[in-house]
């Protein structure tokens, strides 16, 4: 990288597809994920596969690795590590371990895998199968890795399926604040083995206006705390203070006040039981409260809040493994505000605010993280005043879910429908979307639903990306069977790559305004028409210019377009490459793959330095004649001209790789441009198109600001 480059660290998944020129989507996280279907084994590559009740199909990017005893998954490390999580799945009714490998050395503690939070099955919910394959097991490495070094997991007798694998370089813990309470002083035990409930009330009683101390441990709690209020529960990170608990905080009122950080909360939550309070927080916190730097796990929900939390602030937490929702505002709340959270397999909607007895208003999702709900939306707005969904990323949903749903389905009454503004900005949804067993038909990457009521507040929908959606991009439907109209909706600013059947799909009466709705690599048609019931009323498009790529309409109401059914190609010149998957070998930083395939020639792809050969692989969703490459390196001066080593490779079926220009100097040169062209053979189709880079005279890493593939020479 050039000198004079300053960028602020901010890690974030590896495979990630980035999104559009607008705010970046999703949680400033500390740790980069890596996906294990990109790293090096010789176990089984599953997926990628959508069929709901399937483990490739819940798995981040539909895919996965699957490990037999004695194989093995090797990562290379993409930033300085100390610690890891892993996503995996086992067989039902099976436990085990995983053999942890760092540089070839094994590692004398070894990494718990278990299927004990994993199988749900939830009878009384229509359309659902046994879900919740997967889990998250965690450790801290003892040792510090470096980019380009090697971590591997080997199965050690039963069959394990590994998703991804988070690395993160880990704080020390923190020390005990000046005046706190101890938890310890109190009586609590940190060796987990005695019950520590009462020394945790005794502690909360005798700090109120102040903090209660976690100090590193592990802590059972067999009850759950009340009357908490006016004290901050503080522990030294979420990797050294751990409670052990299914339900922790449990109350229907508080004078608020309440702020809870730091720690992790570890619950024992095999099933979903939805008449039991097994949450971490469950009912009240009270005005003017906050929960940040959490690690919850093992609950039903993360956050069940009813009551007055007005002003209430969630974030910088990650949310892993609950049996249903993330966090659900239920009613009454006022300006909270939920941020930079991380959260992965939810069996509901991973967050949600639900408008029963009395409406939500000017509350806001922003800059969330979300990965794998199995049984629902990413996000699910159900009613509410008001209401802000912003700049969060979302990827994988499966069964009955969007990716973001704005809904009037009320499920209960008395139920606040949807009005004032509703502000949908800025959000990438990636593989989103999912068919609905009970409607047998797909539910699209972003639905607006007039489930029990028509639509009639303001929903503006801006700055949009959605990419590789398995069916429709835009859903407008009123999902109760009824009719009832949508009204109000004005969509500007979308992209939308790769949906597999159509851009929007109109199932009710009402209209919708779009605006620089621009698309590429559509599946079936632009528009699927046909509003239910039959003779209910008409949905009108209405075009505000500046829409591309989707202008053609589905013909036959009797028949579901399918995925990749219908029409040719609307941008035959199209770069093939542009904000599709990518992964590497490593990455630097910031620098992850995405940013070689986003459009934006100034951000750029850095490999692991000092580490050659380094490959960054791009997956064009299907096999694709590709006749040309456009490398670039930002055009700026403070990038000096050098030359990249560089092998093409290409593959069809995402195992063998061939070559198809073999190892060549290409000079990259910002008084040119800083751009090279590589012409392909005319027999060249591939799917994933590889480029190795064995040296670079300007830095000692691969670098590619932008890879263009281009079907034409």
């Amino acid at each position: 990288m050039p000198a004079a480059m300053v960028v602020a660290l901010s890690a974030g998944l590896l495979t990630a597809v980035a999104p559009a020129a607008h705010a970046a989507a999703g949680a400033d996280l500390p740790f980069t994920s890596v996906e294990a279907e990109s790293a090096t084994t010789n176990g089984t590559k599953i997926g990628p596969d959508y069929t709901q009740g399937t483990v490739a199909s819940e798995a981040s990017g539909r895919q996965a690795v699957r490990l037999d005893s004695g194989r093995r998954v090797e990562f290379t490390v993409p930033r300085a590590s100390n610690a890891v999580n892993v996503s995996y799945s086992v067989p039902d009714g099976q436990s085990g371990s995983l053999d942890v490998y760092v540089n070839g050395t094994r590692l004398a503690k070894t990494l718990p895998v278990t299927s004990r939070y994993s199988y749900i099955d939830t009878g009384w919910i229509a359309g659902a199968k046994t879900h919740h394959f997967f889990d998250n097991a965690r450790m801290l490495l003892g040792r510090s890795v470096q980019p380009g070094d090697k971590v591997a997991f080997q199965s050690t007798g039963t069959q394990v399926t590994v998703d991804v694998a988070d690395f993160e370089q880990v704080d020390a813990a923190a020390t005990q604040p000046a005046g706190s309470v101890s938890v310890t002083a109190k009586g609590a035990d940190p060796t987990g083995n005695g019950d520590s409930t009462q020394a945790f009330r005794d502690a909360i009683a005798a700090a109120q206006g102040g903090v209660v101390w976690i100090p590193p441990g592990d802590y059972r709690l067999t009850s759950s705390l009340s009357g908490v209020q006016n004290v901050t529960l503080q522990g030294a990170g979420s990797w050294y203070s751990t409670v052990h608990t299914s339900r922790f905080i449990d109350q229907s009122r508080s004078s608020g006040s309440v702020h809870i950080k730091d720690f992790a909360v570890l619950g024992d939550v095999t099933e979903r039981v939805d008449s039991n309070p097994d949450n971490f927080v469950n009912g009240c916190l009270g005005p003017n409260s906050s929960v940040s730097g959490m690690w919850v796990q093992h609950m039903k929900v993360g956050l069940w809040l009813t009551g007055d939390n007005d002003n209430l602030v969630v974030e910088n937490n990650r949310i892993l493994d609950t049996t249903a929702d993330g966090l659900n505002l239920n009613g009454n709340a006022h300006g909270v505000r939920v941020r930079n959270n991380f959260l992965r397999n939810q069996g509901d909607d991973s967050l949600a605010m639900w408008s029963l007895n009395g409406a939500d208003s000017n509350s806001s999702f922003e800059n969330n993280t979300i990965s794998q709900p199995n049984l629902a939306n990413g996000i699910a707005i159900y009613g509410g005043t008001d209401i802000a969904v912003r700049n969060n990323l979302v990827s994988d949903t499966n069964a009955l879910g969007s990716g973001i749903a704005i809904s009037n389905q009320k499920f209960l009454d008395p139920f606040s429908p949807l009005s004032g503004t509703i502000t949908v900005a800025g959000n990438t949804l990636v593989r989103t979307g999912a068919i609905n067993p009970n409607w047998n038909h797909p539910m699209g990457a972003l639905r607006v639903d007039s489930y029990d009521s028509a639509i009639d507040a303001t929903v503006n929908i801006t700055d949009t990306t959605i990419t590789d959606s398995p069916y429709s991009a835009f859903e407008f439907v009123s999902g109760g069977g009824h009719g009832h109209p949508v009204g109000g909706v004005n969509i500007s600013g979308a992209t939308v790559r790769n949906t597999g059947t159509v851009v929007v799909q109109a199932e009710t009466q009402g209209s919708a305004r779009f605006s620089d709705v621009q698309a590429t690599g559509v599946g079936a048609a632009g528009i699927y028409n046909c509003p239910y019931p039959a003779g209910s009323g008409s949905f009108t498009v209405n075009d505000g210019g500046g829409n591309s790529g989707w202008s053609s309409t589905w013909s036959d109401c009797s028949a579901w377009p399918q995925p990749g059914q219908g029409n040719t190609d609307p941008d035959p010149g199209r770069n093939l490459a542009e904000g599709r998957p990518a992964t590497a070998t490593g990455s630097q930083d910031v620098y992850t793959p995405g940013k070689a395939v986003d459009g934006d020639a100034n951000s750029y792809w850095e490999s692991a330095n000092n580490a050659f050969p380094q490959s960054l692989t791009v997956d064009l969703g299907s096999v694709q004649a590709v006749r040309r490459l456009v490398l670039k390196l930002p055009p700026s001066s403070a990038w000096g001209a050098r030359t990249q080593t560089i092998t093409v490779l290409g593959s069809t079926d995402g195992s063998t790789y061939s070559t198809v220009v073999g190892s060549t100097g290409y000079r990259f040169d910002p008084a040119a441009g800083n751009t090279a062209t590589i012409a392909l053979p005319a027999s060249t189709n591939l799917r994933r198109l590889r480029l190795t880079v064995s040296a670079n005279t300007g830095w000692p890493a691969g670098q590619f600001s932008e890879v263009e593939a281009y079907p034409t020479s």
